[in-house]
């Protein structure tokens, strides 16, 4: 292949994946830049190899960072189970290593992450950690039909008037200290805007932080039911109510974060939501709301706590992660919800480059008695069965259990022009699996779904691919407890 041709092809790759970043928000990177071994280790000089035969302690002197034009040094020194001074074991000192690699590729800041011993005078050693950034802004324009396929909207002569258009800006790392802005304005047929910050080391001791949200919506159309299994939308076009939005909602959130130590992370959100609807909702599923109101205001109040000790998070492959949520909506009769909700991955390692992953999760929303808008549960974001996507269930309480078994194919990198700088190499890795899953959702209120109030069953095989900026393409062949089969592709791994 001509290097003309080769670089057209690399270049139509990395405008693909900046593509997708449009509907999987960038998060980064892909799989271990390098592992730490003793080889690497003893590469200070004969003295340390002797000297590791005795079980010595080394003492920490100096910790050196380098290829962060943006992060902050003491941001990437939080992600650390050492620092200067620490006297530790030189076979812990490997595990230490490792462990630091695999929490600063978690941040979702790096490329590549390497850290090794620079030097050692006598029982001292100095670390070096070098780190390669990632790009931390994306404008990414945004153009999406409102039907549910292009055959639809050739349905409608293609109109523009059913067209959302605008503008999606992801802004990482905005000071160097992994800090987060979002903002989104969108037109045409719906109107939409949002704009968050988020700040988790606020405080000198990097252990406190914030976050600030703002958000509002005008909609026409609204899922008012789900009819055999599906979402069933009111369109304001057909109740003759071209122009008209049926649906205003608008939110304020305030969150703190406390992150004592490395692997545990404690958030608490408090908002405040004014949802209006149109009364043709209510027409068309007078239990939408309680008490048959067409406008809500709520407080809410969310508790979080994450654990997470997992060698990569796009990706597991070893190690657990978990949370548990608790959300309390509303204190009157118009909205009253308190819910629970919790989920956990637990992955082993098999060896010959396999991975056995289980994923188990649950909801729990009390009272049973909830209105249609508090009813989602499968199907809605990353909480579905793999084999059901074109479904959804709803219900009050349930829960589902994933088992993936996973083998290593593939692991090449595609080398690109030295002047890419941090992005000269694109990694890939390709995984084969199979997989299956289970759950269970109880529907108290809308009982007249086939899928609720009944065990669910899916199976299948797939392919995954792993490139950088955490992008999971997943090419999926499942079959589900209904007899139905079919080729699924999703863009990131869920749950």
């Amino acid at each position: 292949m001509s290097t003309v041709k080769r670089n057209i092809l690399l270049t139509a790759i990395f405008l693909l994946l900046l593509y997708f970043a449009g509907s999987a928000q960038p998060n980064n990177s892909t799989a271990p830049a390098a592992t730490i071994t003793e080889n690497e280790l003893n590469a200070g000089g004969n003295g340390l190899k002797e000297n590791q035969n005795k079980a010595s302690n080394f003492i920490i002197a100096e910790i050196l960072v380098n290829g962060n034009r943006k992060t902050k040094p003491y941001i990437i020194e939080r992600e650390l189970s050492f620092k200067r001074g620490d006297t530790i074991l030189l076979a812990d000192l490997i595990a230490k290593f490792e462990y630091a690699r695999q929490q600063l590729m978690n941040t979702k800041l790096f490329n590549e992450v390497v850290v090794a011993l620079k030097s050692f005078r006598g029982y001292q050693v100095d670390v070096e950690i070098s780190v390669k950034e990632r790009w931390y802004v994306f404008p990414i324009p945004y153009f999406k039909p409102v039907d549910r396929n292009l055959s639809a909207w050739a349905d409608k002569n293609y109109s523009f008037a059913r067209v959302n258009y605008g503008l999606k800006l992801y802004w990482d790392n905005v000071s160097g200290r992994n800090d987060k802005f979002k903002a989104w304005f969108i037109t045409g047929y719906t109107h939409q805007f949002q704009f968050s910050y988020e700040q988790p080391y606020a405080d000198k001791s990097l252990k406190h932080g914030y976050s600030i949200s703002v958000s509002h919506a005008s909609l026409k159309e609204v899922n008012t039911n789900t009819v055999d299994n599906k979402q069933v939308f009111l369109k304001a076009d057909s109740i003759d109510y071209a122009g008209k939005y049926l649906n205003q909602l608008s939110s304020l959130f305030i969150g703190y974060y406390y992150r004592p130590a490395i692997r545990t992370r404690h958030s608490l959100l408090f908002g405040l939501t004014m949802n209006k609807i149109d009364s043709a909702v209510l027409v068309a599923n007078p239990k939408y709301f309680n008490n048959g109101q067409t406008k809500i205001f709520y407080p809410e109040l969310t508790y979080r706590l994450e654990y997470t000790k997992i060698d990569y998070i796009p990706y597991p492959l070893k190690g657990f992660m978990g949370e548990i949520m608790l959300t309390k909506k509303g204190i009157t009769s118009d909205m009253n919800l308190l819910q629970l909700t919790a989920k956990a991955t637990r992955a082993w390692d098999l060896g010959w480059k396999s991975s056995y992953t289980l994923n188990a999760g649950g909801m729990l929303k009390l009272p049973f008695d909830q209105p249609y808008y508090n009813s989602r549960m499968f199907g809605y974001g990353d909480f579905y069965l793999r084999g059901l996507e074109k479904y959804v269930v709803d219900g009050v309480a349930g829960f589902l259990v994933r088992n993936s078994l996973r083998r290593e194919l593939l692991k090449f990198n595609v080398n690109l022009s030295r002047r890419a700088g941090s992005h000269s190499n694109i990694p890939f890795r390709i995984f084969a699996k199979t997989y299956a899953d289970a759950g269970y959702a109880y529907n108290k209120s809308f009982p007249d779904n086939s899928l609720v109030n009944t065990m669910l069953y899916t199976a299948g095989a797939g392919i995954d691919v792993l490139t950088f900026y955490d992008f999971v393409f997943r090419f999926e062949y499942s079959v589900n407890q209904l007899g139905e089969k079919g080729i699924f592709f999703h863009v990131k791994n869920d749950f």
